[in-house]
């Protein structure tokens, strides 16, 4: 299966202001991550070349920031790196650069002086480990030397470092080709290796290094990098020297021994584990497209299937399975990873995976509520969303809809599931219960839209938020179709009963008669008018509400109002509220987040539910395709984080990318909308199993 590819030229890379700001990511499975821009300047403290989940999937600790290479020409040195300070960028080894790909890995090429060198960095699957092959042929009369300089740096990646007011404490231990670093705060052990050459120590430290990115958005944005030395190479005239060097981390010292020694010994080892990588990424593709045949078979469409499994990850041992939300930054939530699990694990066929993440939550399971965010401590789990758990019961029916698998669902997720009914209806944390009305009634800050400033909700949505009541009929129907299956029949026409009351109440409040579309909020102060794109996920929810005539209004709104090419707005402009750009401090930014500002994963709910209202005829579904889908498949992942979707953009034009650079509902639900909606490949028992609803 062919991967796909995106090269930049030399011409491309010239233009300064464009390449900085093309970033790439790969990850490990863990939680891990290696990733900086094209140009190889670091602009994020969230950039490394080595972030390690010490404890996958969280934990995660900046190691290693960087190699720098630099090529020794008689007495004359060429450094191939550069840094970015407050007022300049020094050196400029970027000029050098004359090709970067990644095909999905990253690769530069480099040329000086008919000496080619050509870096490619991957990092081993399930392993805290990160490799840079290093290719170079030197086509000149004279012998050269080629040096690798590690920039080292560890840390939380939230954090920076300033070795004047915490100096690091470590120690290290150089050998002939690896180097050693053992760090007293954070714990951890680092161990860099080359399978060539020497390690040759010429200490010195990288100070202010400064993150443009971090400047932009208010955070810290400069950190100190410790250089201990390099890994040189000889190159004799007319050859060629092939050879990696590998980075491994953990907290412990004699683990971090132990996957070093786990790690390729030769530069031919490396190219083996490169070529397994490959291998892994095009086993992604095949399984895919063995599955749907009829899909296009694009480059856009085959870096969403690739982008879906940076997403999916284990903690240790593979005990428990994770969806990280986001990066950079994000961790495990449980909303994201059940709005995602569709697009992530069905439409891939991962259905195992699937499975556990299932279990891994029910684990968490606390009154009734699946936890809206799991920490790196999982006592510490939190429980802040009435949303989370509402997708986790549609996410159960999306799963059966691919699997037919009800076995799995009565034996280990049925229980739970009334437990959730019941938890709600009794009343549980943060306010959340059944109002005598059918409706469910929650406390502020608890649905998606739950940005805070100084820790007042800037969107507090308290009462009865409009997509929580179309999630809770969805629930009701999905338990009458359960207790059906399960032969309980009492009840089913409990849950019947329950969502019907529902339903009556629902069409009677929400209604806005002089919007022809849908109350945002309803609850002590009254109604809030705001026009936002929550009422489109009560059109497209299998179980929907209202009748066809209002879902088209709704829909007909919704675009009018909320579309653009990246997404939907969270408020119409017309709004006073209205923020058109999410930039600045973290107050700013919150303030923008969900007052205007584009998110994506919303068009996986507006394209089913366009397409649902106005029929799925060839040309509709050629409509949604090129206006709702194609921007983000053809522009969008050539220009920020590279073949993959971001978490959100300005509500206003351009629409500038913001927020991490990889989103899991963004790239999940767009990736689901495309195969079911518009190619309307659907899952293989979606009939069989939403038979028993009607």
């Amino acid at each position: 299966m062919k991967l796909p590819s995106i090269t930049l030229t030399s011409e491309a890379l010239s233009n300064f202001e464009d390449s900085i700001r093309k970033e790439w990511i790969v990850t490990n499975g863990l939680g891990g991550y290696a990733s900086s821009t094209v140009l190889g300047i670091n602009t994020r403290k969230y950039h490394g070349l080595l972030v390690a989940a010490l404890n996958p999937p969280g934990n995660r600790h900046l190691c290693l920031a960087k190699l720098d290479e630099e090529v020794v020409i008689g007495n004359s040195f060429h450094s191939l790196g550069a840094y970015e300070f407050q007022d300049a960028v020094f050196p400029k080894g970027y000029t050098f650069l004359t090709e970067f790909s990644i095909s999905p890995l990253p690769k530069y090429v480099y040329n000086l002086q008919n000496i080619r060198v050509h870096k490619t960095i991957f990092m081993a699957n399930a392993k805290n480990a990160t490799l840079t092959r290093y290719e170079i042929a030197n086509d000149s009369t004279s012998d050269v030397k080629f040096r690798a300089f590690p920039l080292i740096n560890c840390r939380p990646f939230h954090s920076v470092t300033d070795r004047w007011r915490n100096p690091p404490q470590f120690l290290q231990k150089p050998e002939d080709k690896r180097l050693k670093l053992v760090f007293n705060q954070p714990k951890s052990s680092l161990v860099i290796s080359a399978t060539a050459g020497k390690y040759v120590a010429i200490e010195k430290w990288v100070d202010h290094v400064f993150f443009r990115e971090e400047s932009e958005r208010g955070e810290s944005c400069f950190d100190d990098w410790y250089q201990p030395g390099c890994f040189e190479v000889d190159i004799r005239a007319n050859a060629s020297e092939d050879f990696a060097v590998i980075a491994v981390a953990d907290e412990d010292e004699d683990l971090a021994d132990g996957l070093a020694a786990e790690m390729p010994l030769t530069t031919c080892d490396v190219n083996a584990l490169l070529e397994e990588e490959k291998s892994r990424n095009d086993k992604l593709l095949t399984r895919f497209f063995e599955a749907h045949p009829i899909a296009a078979a694009e480059d856009w469409l085959r870096w969403l299937v690739l982008a879906t499994d940076k997403f999916i990850v284990n903690s240790l041992n593979d005990i428990k399975k994770f969806v990280v939300a986001g990066y950079h930054w994000f961790e495990t939530w449980g909303r994201d990873t059940f709005i995602s699990l569709p697009g992530l694990m069905l439409i891939t066929g991962r259905f195992e995976d699937a499975r556990q993440v299932f279990l891994t939550f029910k684990k968490y399971s606390k009154n009734g509520l699946i936890p809206n965010f799991v920490s790196e401590k999982p006592e510490n789990a939190s429980y802040n969303a009435v949303d989370a758990t509402l997708w986790y019961v549609d996410a159960v029916l999306q799963y059966l809809k691919h699997t037919n698998d009800f076995r799995f669902v009565q034996i280990q997720l049925y229980e739970t599931l009334k437990e959730i009914i019941e938890s709600h209806v009794r009343g549980t944390m943060f306010d959340i219960h059944l109002g005598n009305d059918g409706l469910l009634n929650h406390g502020p800050r608890l649905t998606w839209m739950d940005a805070a400033i100084d820790g007042e909700p800037v969107t507090p949505r308290m009462g009865m938020a409009v997509e929580i009541q179309a999630l809770w009929y969805n629930a009701l129907r999905i338990m009458e179709l359960l207790a059906k299956r399960f032969m309980e029949e009492h009840e089913a026409e409990r849950y019947n009963r329950m969502a019907a009351k529902t339903r009556e109440s629902f069409t009677i409040k929400f209604w806005n008669s002089e919007k022809d579309c849908l109350f945002d909020v309803i609850g002590d102060f009254g109604r809030d008018y705001s026009l936002g794109p929550n009422q489109i996920i009560t059109v497209a929810l299998d179980f929907a509400m209202l009748d066809d005539t209002r879902n088209k209004k709704i829909v007909d709104v919704v675009q009018r109002e909320l579309l653009t090419p990246y997404g939907l707005r969270t408020l119409a402009k017309s709004d006073p509220k209205y923020v058109g750009t999410c930039s600045g401090d973290r107050k700013s930014r919150d303030r923008a987040y969900h007052n205007g500002t584009v998110w994506p994963w919303l068009l996986g709910s507006f394209t089913k539910a366009y397409l649902k209202t106005k029929g799925y005829a060839d040309f509709r579904r050629e409509y949604a395709l090129k206006n709702f889908l194609l921007p983000l498949f053809t522009r969008h992942i050539f220009e920020a984080g590279l073949g993959t979707i971001s978490e959100i953009f300005d509500g206003d034009p351009p629409h500038k990318p913001k927020g991490c650079i990889a989103q899991a509902w963004s790239v999940a639900e767009l990736l689901r909308a495309y195969v079911e909606d518009v190619m309307q490949v659907k899952p293989e028992y979606e009939k069989t199993v939403l038979q028993d609803s009607r």
